[in-house]
């Protein structure tokens, strides 16, 4: 078990070690191209909101409530209710994700306020924050599919191609910046739509392999089926969780919104810093332990349970 843990670990690792470097090459050529102004400062809480729900709501509360769901009902049921299951809760997440999208969208101005209160002192900047937000906001919709694909993926031992899928936004965000962005009268603004290429890109990325494994979503709305029930429920506590790293990132983004030009962009430089081991080594050993965790207890085997608690623990 523990040279398996280990070689799914390690192989998370090294794909988040690729993702991680490009995205340092990608944060270089920011720098080097827009450097630390208005038009960086407008793209980075443009793209922090929807990357805020998106740590927040896919990532954060609905993969550690929708793997244990998965994982019992792969140990526990038929390999058609299994594809039923991720039926109801693609359509029935897919749904209320298209709503938030649409609000998000519409309420751009409230939300940039909300966000970051300080750049209403500043029309221009104000109005391009706005601008961006309304090309980024989509790409909470994507990039939560994603994440639900990527838990199947994960839940069914395939960690590689989730663990790369980050690879593809860097990719996206390099091309929008290099090349894209001299086409544009505010160049910033090629950024944007490269979050939202990338939104779309990686969630197309994953499909195939969900297609191999036969459990290539329907989306369907069943609000009352008993599976998304208990992944609503298993949200709640999980929500609460996440939300307290989550609001820590927004008040550092709102304080910053008051200080000089520059200020959030500079915070933004020296989260990524921060965020290179926490991706490399925390979340690589998150990611592969959950799915153990989770079979392990539908399976009703403490012993094993805490084996793998044990190893991930000294690890």
């Amino acid at each position: 078990m523990s040279k398996a843990l280990l070689k799914s670990t390690s192989t998370v690792s090294s794909m988040t070690l690729i993702s991680r470097v490009l995205g340092f090459v990608r944060d270089m050529i920011y720098a080097q191209l827009f450097g630390a102004g208005a038009g960086t400062d407008a793209f980075f809480v443009a793209f922090r909101i929807p990357n805020f729900m998106r740590r927040l709501f896919a990532e954060g509360a609905f993969s550690q409530a929708f793997v244990p769901v998965f994982s019992q009902y792969q140990a526990q049921r038929s390999h058609e209710e299994l594809h039923e299951l991720i039926d109801q809760v693609t359509g029935t997440l897919g749904l209320i994700l298209l709503a938030i999208t649409a609000v998000g969208v519409l309420a751009a101005p409230v939300l940039v306020w909300i966000f970051a209160p300080g750049f209403a002192e500043e029309p221009d900047k104000y109005a391009l924050t706005t601008a961006m937000l309304r090309v980024t906001f989509p790409y909470l919709l994507f990039i939560s599919l994603t994440a639900l694909t990527g838990g199947v993926l994960n839940s069914c031992g395939k960690f590689a191609i989730p663990a790369l899928t980050p690879v593809l936004l860097n990719v996206c965000m390099i091309i929008a910046a290099v090349w894209v962005a001299p086409h544009f009268e505010q160049p910033a603004m090629a950024l944007a739509w490269g979050v939202f290429a990338a939104g779309v890109t990686q969630l197309l990325f994953q499909i195939p392999y969900l297609k191999q494994l036969k459990l290539l979503p329907r989306p369907r709305w069943t609000w009352h089926a008993p599976g998304v029930q208990q992944v609503l429920k298993l949200m709640l506590p999980a929500l609460f969780g996440s939300s307290v790293a989550q609001v820590n990132l927004l008040i550092d983004t709102l304080l910053a919104s008051f200080l000089v030009t520059g200020s959030v962009s500079w915070l933004y430089y020296s989260d990524r810093l921060v965020e290179f081991p926490l991706g490399l080594f925390g979340a690589a050993l998150g990611t592969v332990i959950l799915p153990n965790l989770s079979r392990h207890r539908a399976a009703d085997s403490p012993e094993r349970f805490s084996q793998t608690l044990d190893w991930g623990l000294r690890w």
